[in-house]
């Protein structure tokens, strides 16, 4: 008898809403809010390593970074508010690598983690990929949001957090005090705050 074949590897996952998100070909269909809301909302920022008697949610990032880039652009559409709350959509699967890993891992990381992005754009209405602009403009607002992170919960000193990150400016000083303190929440409140925010932009 010729050996027997070993299966592949499993490459999927399961989510709470019974779907099979496959991670080296996602589709648009196996993705629903709900696991994304409840994924987001239970992965660290930093690692973890941040102050407060909760962990910083990437739920509550996405929500700051969405909110800074439409302090830069007042009149920036919905559905690119929506793109930004989305940008880190991928990390409800994969998990909130910091910089410095993603770098060591290499292009492969990146590839699978743009990948499970389109998909996710995709399945909400949005192109998946995005204008040059509106890439630019929410990777602006993502390192602004991380500075304020930084600064507030990561123990970064001030000039530390200038090295690494974009001081927040061209944002509306009342607009800046509101983003300037943050808050760790649970994570029942960290997702409901998400899906009140998609819900808002008009998202289905």
């Amino acid at each position: 008898m010729p050996p027997r074949k070993k299966p592949p590897p499993r490459a999927w996952q399961r989510m709470l809403s019974g779907r099979r998100l496959d991670l080296l070909n996602p589709s648009p269909l196996d993705i629903e809010l709900e696991d994304i809301a409840h994924g987001l909302a239970r992965v660290a920022r930093w690692n973890g390593q941040t102050t407060g008697g909760h962990a910083f949610s990437v739920a509550q990032h996405s929500v700051l970074v969405e909110r800074i880039a439409s302090e830069l652009r007042v009149k920036l559409p919905d559905r690119w508010r929506l793109a930004a709350l989305l940008h880190d959509a991928p990390e409800y699967v994969v998990g909130d690598m910091i910089t410095p890993f993603k770098a060591a891992i290499g292009l492969d990381y990146r590839e699978l983690e743009d990948r499970l992005l389109g998909a996710v754009y995709m399945r909400f209405g949005l192109p998946g990929i995005l204008p040059n602009n509106i890439t630019a403009l929410i990777k602006r607002a993502d390192k602004m949001a991380a500075f304020l992170e930084a600064t507030q919960l990561a123990g970064f000193s001030d000039s530390e957090a200038r090295r690494f990150f974009i001081v927040p400016r061209g944002i509306p000083e009342r607009a800046l005090r509101e983003m300037s303190r943050i808050k760790p929440l649970a994570p029942p409140q960290a997702q409901e705050i998400f899906v009140a925010r998609f819900q808002s932009l008009g998202g289905e």
